[in-house]
């Protein structure tokens, strides 16, 4: 069983939704055995770094998400908790990725939000289902390019589009709202 960690945030209808167009089952939950015990663990993002964590500790996955030894997807908001901080309200972040998650600095043109190419791809990233192409992105904050990135992206400046280290995975775009390219991309994480 796939379980989508709920938090009263995030895009889990959408990535439901998704997975089942692969034929893949799923489950949004907060219960700590039944993420600790799915077979992965996709941590959505659509919402605000400092009130997801608030939500996050109060059911205690702040520390559980860390530990998992399944592989784990971050999706946006869900990839830059993973971070050690985030500029957005000064959010100390579950410090699986060494990073940092600064706000562009242009808010004249923020969010980047549309379809973006992504390069410089590796990982689950790099696999001949998928090549360099258009990713649907939403976002303001930006995870800096660090030895974890395994896809990078511009838009103001270079950033990283996806991240991986061990059985953690992150993606700064939406997979659930790319297209064919998103679902090839949940593909080959749920191969894994």
């Amino acid at each position: 069983m796939i379980a989508i960690v709920k938090y009263n945030g995030g895009n889990v209808q959408s990535v439901q939704n998704a997975l089942k167009k692969v034929n893949v089952e799923s489950v949004v939950t907060d219960e700590f055995d039944v993420i600790k015990n799915a077979e992965k663990v996709i941590f959505p993002g659509v919402g605000e770094a400092s009130s997801t964590m608030k939500n996050l500790k109060e059911k205690k996955l702040d520390l559980l998400i860390p530990s998992l030894k399944q592989p784990v997807l971050g999706i946006c908001l869900g990839m830059q908790l993973m971070c050690t901080h985030s500029e957005e309200g000064d959010t100390a972040g579950l410090g699986i990725f060494d990073v940092e998650v600064r706000k562009f600095p242009n808010e004249d043109i923020v969010p980047h939000m549309g379809w973006n190419s992504v390069s410089d791809t590796k990982s689950i990233m790099k696999e001949e289902s998928f090549k360099d192409g258009d990713l649907y992105f939403v976002h303001s904050y930006y995870c800096e390019i660090s030895e974890y990135t395994t896809a990078t992206c511009d838009y103001i400046l270079p950033f990283s589009a996806a991240l991986q280290k061990d059985n953690f995975y992150g993606m700064q775009f939406h997979p659930e709202k790319s297209g064919n390219a998103g679902l090839l991309l949940l593909e080959n994480f749920l191969k894994i």
